[in-house]
């Protein structure tokens, strides 16, 4: 039997379209239904866009003190960047406003600018994010329309690949620390090609020690809370 008061850590796959409140919420309802009681603790260690899938580290109970450490862990990510052409929230949250020549970019070129963005560095998250600004989210303030500036934050890609290159589509492979958006990534890489990039895809493969391979979909685990003895 699953102890879910006393403390325990789901590994989630988290569906395409769905925010990561939406899976705590969806599990969390039913978690009090089986139990019959009326609260219960439960959040996520590190947030996932709607637009991404992959793992969300998951937390009931006493396990929801964990949940600092967990989210401070180095996470891994697959995705695909598409090269010459942006969008103001750097993936397909907002419709493509600008186009960029791609008729320069080499293969050469692709390599060093890969190389170059390994490391320590200062990144600025996208206006399109739940960043605070001024007690309001800055998503918030980007989709009225208004003037959104962020402060740069220390990040650090611990590994970057490129594992498929179908120009001006590319695959990738990105260990990261906390904090590190790979929406600001592709606008950077796209920056550095001196064309535009957009992230068109993204899966987190890895938070930590736990891995994707060892998760399970939302309905999977809401079968496994239905039938719990």
């Amino acid at each position: 039997m699953i102890d879910f008061q006393e403390g325990f850590t789901m590994l989630v796959d988290k569906p395409y379209k769905w925010t990561s409140f939406d899976a705590v919420n969806k599990l969390r309802w039913n978690i009090k239904q089986k139990l019959g009681v009326k609260k219960i603790k439960v959040g996520h260690a590190g947030t996932l866009d709607p637009l991404a899938t992959g793992l969300l580290v998951i937390c009931t109970g006493k396990n929801t003190k964990l949940i600092e450490s967990f989210t401070a862990d180095e996470k891994s990510y697959t995705g695909t960047f598409l090269v010459g052409k942006t969008t103001p929230s750097y993936d397909l949250e907002s419709e493509y406003d600008k186009e960029y020549p791609t008729e320069h970019i080499t293969d050469e070129l692709i390599e060093k600018v890969r190389l170059s963005m390994i490391g320590v560095q200062q990144q600025v998250p996208p206006i399109f994010s739940a960043k605070q600004v001024d007690g309001q989210r800055a998503y918030d303030l980007a989709r009225a329309g208004k003037t959104v500036e962020l402060k740069a934050n220390t990040v650090e890609i611990v590994d970057f690949q490129i594992t498929a290159n179908r120009f001006p589509e590319i695959d990738f492979f990105i260990k990261c620390s906390k904090g590190t958006y790979i929406r600001s990534i592709a606008r950077d890489f796209g920056l550095a090609l001196e064309s535009g990039a957009t992230m068109i895809a993204l899966r987190r493969t890895a938070s930590g020690d736990f891995k994707i391979e060892d998760s399970k979909t939302v309905d999977e685990w809401l079968e496994l809370i239905k039938n719990d003895k």
